[in-house]
C-alpha cells in the first residue's frame, strides 16, 4: 500500500491536539518548558508563520517550528510520527523551514540535538548540518 502524498503547510490552530498528541508519543518531556501547549501557545505568539506541519490525508504527521532572531536561525520540535518515517518528511519540513528563513536574510541556523537522541545526528548531516565543537548553555528562568 502506498503512503499518502504529505503536504508541508502552516500550522492551523485545528491542528493543536494532533500536534500536542505527535510530541507526547515522540518527543520526550523533560522540563515544563518543553510542555506541548505552552510550546504552541507561546510559538503562536511569536512567528506564528516560522512553524509547518507535514499533512498527510488530512492527518497531521511531522512538524518543525523555527525562529530568527535576526542574527540566527532556530530550529525546533522537529518530530516525525514513528509510522511515516524513513519516507522523507523529515527533510521536506527542514527545506521548508529553511526556506522560509532565508526569506528572512537568515544566513545561519543553528539546531540542537539531545545527547540521548544521538542517532538522529547522521539524518542531520545527511541535509548539510555539521556537528560543531560548541558548549550549548541554558538558564531556566522558574523554579
Amino acid at each position: 500500500m502506498r503512503a499518502p502524498a504529505v503536504q508541508i503547510r502552516h500550522y492551523h490552530d485545528a491542528d493543536l491536539s494532533a500536534v500536542i498528541a505527535l510530541w507526547n508519543e515522540v518527543l520526550p518531556p523533560s522540563a515544563p518548558h518543553n510542555d506541548p501547549a505552552t510550546s504552541i501557545r507561546n510559538k503562536l505568539a511569536h512567528e506564528r508563520d516560522l512553524f509547518f506541519v507535514a499533512d498527510a490525508a488530512g492527518e497531521v504527521v511531522g512538524t518543525v517550528m523555527g525562529g530568527y532572531d535576526g542574527h540566527r536561525g532556530w530550529i525546533y520540535s522537529v518530530a516525525v510520527h514513528p509510522g511515516h518515517r524513513r519516507q522523507g518528511i523529515g527533510g521536506q519540513l527542514l527545506r521548508r523551514m529553511e526556506s522560509a528563513l532565508v526569506e528572512r536574510g537568515c544566513l545561519k541556523i543553528n539546531l540542537q540535538v539531545r545527547a540521548t537522541n544521538a542517532g538522529v545526528i547522521p539524518f542531520y548531516q545527511s541535509l548539510g548540518y555539521a556537528v560543531e565543537e560548541l558548549v550549548s548553555m541554558g538558564k531556566r528562568l522558574y523554579s
